[in-house]
This record gives C-alpha cells, sequence and structure tokens, in this order.
C-alpha cells in the first residue's frame, strides 16, 4: 500500500540523517520528492536542525543564539510563509516540522539556543495549524527522541556520552533515522487526516522515563 500516490513531498535537510530517510521512504510510498527549497509541495517535511552554539547562557555570545534560532526556527517560518500559498493553490496539504524533547520535556545544560528554538517552531506549528486548517493544510510537529545521526552522533561524541543517552530512554537505545522516518510518513498521509496541531511524539520513552 503506497500512502502518498499522487502527492508532492518537499523535504529540507534531506542530505543525511532523518530528512534523507524520510526522502527515501516518502518516495518509495509514491510521493514526488523534492530535496531542495527552490519549490513548493503538497506535503512540506521541514526537518532542517543544528544544534548550534552550545555552552551556558552567560557565556554564549548573542551571534550564537541568533544563529542557531535562525537556522532552526526563522528558517522553519520562511519555509512555511512561502510554502502555504501554494499549498492554498492546491487546495491543502500537510506541514511536518522536526522539533524535539529537548526543551520539551529534558533540559541539556548548553543547549539553551538549540533548545528554545525547537521549542519554539511548537508555538508556530500550533498557531499555523489554527490558521490554516480551515484552509485544508494540517500542521504538526515530530518530535524524535535520541536518533543515530550525524548530529545525534555529535551530541553523543564519546561511548560514555552515548551510553547517558541511551539510558535516558525507556528502550535504552537510540532510534534509527527510518524509525523516525516512519513517523513523519504518518502525519504526511491521509492516516493522519484529522491530525494537526500535534506535537508527536516519537522519542522512545524519553519523556516517559524522565517524568
Amino acid at each position: 500500500m503506497r500512502l502518498l500516490d499522487g502527492k508532492t513531498a518537499l523535504v529540507t535537510g534531506a542530505s543525511s540523517g532523518i530528512g534523507a530517510a524520510a526522502a527515501r521512504l516518502f518516495a518509495r510510498h509514491g510521493a514526488k520528492v523534492v530535496v531542495t527549497a527552490r519549490r513548493e509541495g503538497d506535503i512540506t517535511f521541514n526537518n532542517v536542525g543544528w544544534l548550534g552554539a552550545m555552552g551556558p547562557v552567560t557565556d554564549l555570545p548573542l551571534t550564537g543564539w541568533n544563529e542557531t534560532l535562525a537556522t532552526n526556527l526563522t528558517s522553519a517560518f520562511l519555509a512555511a510563509k512561502y510554502q502555504v500559498p501554494a499549498m492554498i493553490e492546491r487546495g491543502g496539504g500537510s506541514i511536518i516540522f522536526t522539533s524535539t524533547f529537548v526543551g520539551h520535556h529534558v533540559g541539556f545544560p548548553g543547549l539553551s539556543a538549540y533548545a528554545a528554538a525547537k521549542a519554539g517552531l511548537i508555538g508556530l506549528m500550533r498557531v499555523l495549524a489554527a490558521e490554516l486548517g480551515p484552509k485544508g493544510i494540517r500542521v504538526n510537529a515530530l518530535l524524535p527522541g535520541g536518533t543515530d545521526t550525524p548530529m545525534g552522533r555529535q551530541a553523543a561524541s564519546s561511548p560514555e556520552a552515548l551510553a547517558y543517552v541511551e539510558g535516558l530512554h525507556a528502550l535504552k537505545r537510540l532510534a534509527g533515522p527510518e524509525e523516525i522516518a516512519q513517523s513523519a510518513l504518518y502525519l504526511a498521509s491521509d492516516m493522519a487526516s484529522f491530525v494537526t496541531g500535534s506535537a508527536l511524539l516519537a522519542d522512545g520513552g524519553v519523556s516517559m522515563a524522565r517524568a
């Protein structure tokens, strides 16, 4: 069963990790997949992410804060701003943002800019869901747990750090990118036709384990 036949999907951040896995999965399910930002889709998976400037708030330079928010939050705002008119013209669509459990359930020291940006995505998503619902556009956020991607390996760069991050999850392991892509496929497809304004956890139980 192909879930995205007749759809066009724009996937940002598709060179590796979750974005690359989602692009391949969407294509296998019949979507015409665009992996650059030069064309609007009927489905958009705004997946760009960057850990950005790290360190205690008192030591964090304003330039690092601004760059991290620009990459993780402002880019999503700009993507949606220019994707939405094309979706309205086509009669509807689905927008998905990649957020994270960081800043939503768990606060990691040194990641204030990243956490603020990704938490801000959830607020942006909910406003867009309210604005765009009457126009047939669903807007949701996907919140992965720790995932075995280049960025995930940067955050857990030693065996000790990796073991610590794995231990935060109820499943005691990291996700594969393909596992997170499956959740993105659900939000993109008609299986989620009545799902909007949702922050969908695909976090291996990290939020429950930390409760």
